[in-house]
């Protein structure tokens, strides 16, 4: 079962610094809803106190963790090493979306690289932490990011992001409306 510890500690810190993907899991709560789990990297998580994380989003082909924690809050990060000791970290807590030219936008953005493809930044307070052996996780060596993302944002620039935003970002796969959504 591991371990668990109500806050975030040093040595969580330094592990979630070292790991280059993270996964991010959210659910509405209607039982018919569709878990959501999504792989995230790109440098783009930190550990902004022992109770508080964030991650700057990318605009992507759907936008579940704002729908869901826009609905009830509920969000779980985990990160797995892939190299070195086998660990596994998750973080449990309550998130929400913070949104480009909103007052929090001032206090999180300053914390990442904002690209023109920044969707959001979802900030998670967290209330407990879970360590767990690694055994079955298999060994990778990391070769590098991706570049893909940027160079289809540069393609579709910035009215065709805008666009796609609209078509594709403001509800969630069960209707739920996400926080882009609501700004609209």
């Amino acid at each position: 079962m591991g371990k668990f510890y109500d806050s975030i500690q040093p040595a969580h810190k330094e592990f979630i610094e070292h790991q280059h993907i993270f996964f991010v899991s959210t659910a509405p709560l209607s039982v018919e809803g569709r878990i959501n789990l999504s792989p995230k990297g790109l440098d783009c998580f930190r550990v902004l106190s022992e109770h508080r994380v964030a991650y700057m989003d990318l605009i992507s082909s759907g936008n579940e963790t704002s729908a869901h924690t826009l609905e009830n809050g509920r969000i779980t990060f985990m990160f797995c090493s892939f190299e070195g000791k086998p660990d596994i970290l998750r973080l449990y807590g309550k998130g929400f979306a913070v949104l480009p030219g909103s007052e929090e936008w001032d206090h999180f953005a300053p914390h990442f690289v904002i690209y023109p493809s920044t969707r959001q930044i979802i900030v998670a307070d967290i209330d407990l932490v879970q360590t767990s052996c690694g055994f079955g996780v298999p060994l990778f060596d990391y070769v590098g990011d991706r570049d893909i993302h940027f160079d289809w944002a540069e393609k579709k620039g910035a009215a065709g992001l805008r666009e796609y935003v609209q078509q594709k970002n403001l509800v969630s796969l069960d209707g739920l409306p996400t926080s882009l959504g609501l700004k609209s």
